[in-house]
């Protein structure tokens, strides 16, 4: 009992773990992020739904707006956003053992002794899903800046959203770079 405790805790702060969005950025430090006031889409993400596309790219805009950005279209606009969306079938094997059974000890032939103990193995498929975002300066046409977020995907849709948006919401937590982190 102690070990199916131990076990369903474990599995717990497992799962989560693996429901907050793995995030990184990079960015090139010369970069003047100041001096960008407009962007444009070169690219928007394409996903399994564009329902979840609409409000990646909806969450973007609104971070970027909050900094003072606005969206133009053309080739006019100071930074360019190209947003990709991938996703991989993975499998994970969850093995739990139940045994073996120690005896007591004895003497010669009597007491003592090992019982066997058995194993289950439970074969889980999961998807993971990885939106990544680049800008690129328009003038040099260098990029400046990359965030990535990779975690697995839920069933539900509410979940997809709420963990898409999380995912965002911690891409651009510390942008643009170099300026003071978003209270």
């Amino acid at each position: 009992m102690k070990h199916l405790v131990s076990s369903a805790v474990l599995l717990v702060a497992l799962a989560g773990c693996a429901s907050t969005p793995t995030v990184h950025t990079d960015y090139d430090p010369g970069t003047p992020f100041s001096s960008y006031r407009t962007y444009t889409w070169l690219k928007k993400p394409e996903g399994r739904s564009p329902l979840v596309e609409q409000r990646v790219v909806a969450a973007i805009d609104a971070k970027l707006a909050a900094h003072g950005w606005q969206q133009t279209s053309g080739t006019d606009a100071d930074v360019g956003i190209a947003a990709h969306v991938a996703t991989q079938q993975q499998q994970t094997l969850d093995t739990f053992y139940s045994g073996p059974a120690w005896g007591g000890y004895g003497w010669g032939r009597w007491g003592g002794g090992v019982g066997m103990g058995s194993a289950t193995t439970t074969v889980r498929n999961y998807e993971v899903g990885t939106l990544v975002v680049d800008m690129f300066d328009m003038k040099t046409k260098q990029a400046i800046w990359r965030g990535t977020a990779s975690g697995t995907v839920p069933d539900s849709p509410e979940q997809v959203n709420a963990k898409a948006q999380a995912g965002v919401d911690k891409m651009f937590a510390d942008f643009p770079p170099g300026s003071a982190p978003a209270k």
